[in-house]
């Protein structure tokens, strides 16, 4: 991987990391145009880096997290479904990572659901009597991270999983798009930590400098680029909903599926 390809991917994983498009599914496709291999060090970046994405959570809400131990304890009960999931279906999950046509299905159905989203889940008008819900009870927490299990399915979209378990539970959308990145944090950090463990133990040499280096560079960018999109993002789902996200992910799994019909190959090599 050169430094350009690392350059480009860390940028699509900066943009769509807290939208509801799947970063990693983007970062599939782009990885399948580039021509880059499907090496064992090309999936453990399309991971790792999403930690300098993540870290733009802490940036932005840095004073969130010197809320009480409830913050905390929310975040882990919501935290655990995920890894209980991703530990019984880390081989299978890993196949996924491979495949295009996976990430354009997945794109498209969820680009179905997230245009009928704001009709299921209208916000209530606090003038109507209306109560919507900022703060996630414990109950809601844990089911929270149940949909967020639906996103080891590459093109699913974790921040769409989990924004939308905030809904089902009464969250508004501001809640529950900042609830989805809170929980990013400890779910990619894990996800991170447990794909560095087996790349050493399968590896025989570990990482050699250039690939630290490059892990570096693209965590640097991504943190950077998602900086402005979280901010972005926030205020733009808050006053216009999920519509434009759902038509998106139509087009671009459409796009995908016409190509692979056609017989293009976007298939990793």
């Amino acid at each position: 991987m050169t430094y350009w390809e690392a350059l480009l991917l860390a940028i699509v994983e900066g943009i769509t990391e807290f939208l509801p498009v799947s970063s990693t599914g983007h970062m599939i496709i782009a990885s399948a145009l580039l021509g880059i291999p499907a090496t064992p060090f090309t999936k453990l970046y399309l991971v790792v880096i999403q930690l300098g994405a993540i870290l733009s959570v802490l940036a932005v809400y840095w004073k969130r997290f010197f809320q009480s131990i409830d913050f905390y304890l929310k975040l882990l009960v919501a935290f655990l479904p995920v890894v209980v999931v991703g530990l019984l279906l880390k081989k299978y999950i890993d196949a996924l990572l491979e495949s295009v046509a996976v990430v354009a299905f997945m794109l498209l159905f969820g680009g179905v659901v997230l245009m009928f989203i704001d009709r299921w889940f209208p916000q209530e008008d606090p003038n109507e009597g209306g109560h919507p819900v900022t703060n996630p009870g414990w109950r809601q927490a844990f089911t929270i991270g149940v949909f967020q299990c639906l996103a080891v399915v590459p093109g699913v979209s974790r921040s769409a999983a989990t924004i939308i378990g905030g809904l089902t539970q009464k969250l508004t959308r501001r809640a529950a798009a900042e609830f989805a990145f809170f929980l990013a944090m400890p779910t990619m950090a894990a996800a991170a930590a447990k794909d560095l463990y087996d790349f050493y133990k399968d590896s025989q040499t570990g990482l050699s400098m250039g690939e630290v280096k490059l892990l570096l560079f693209g965590n640097v960018v991504a943190f950077v680029v998602a900086l402005l999109a979280i901010r972005v993002f926030v205020g733009f789902v808050t006053k216009y909903g999920f519509q434009a996200f759902g038509i998106y992910r139509i087009i671009v799994g459409g796009i995908l599926l016409i190509m692979l019909a056609l017989g293009i190959n976007l298939q990793l090599v």
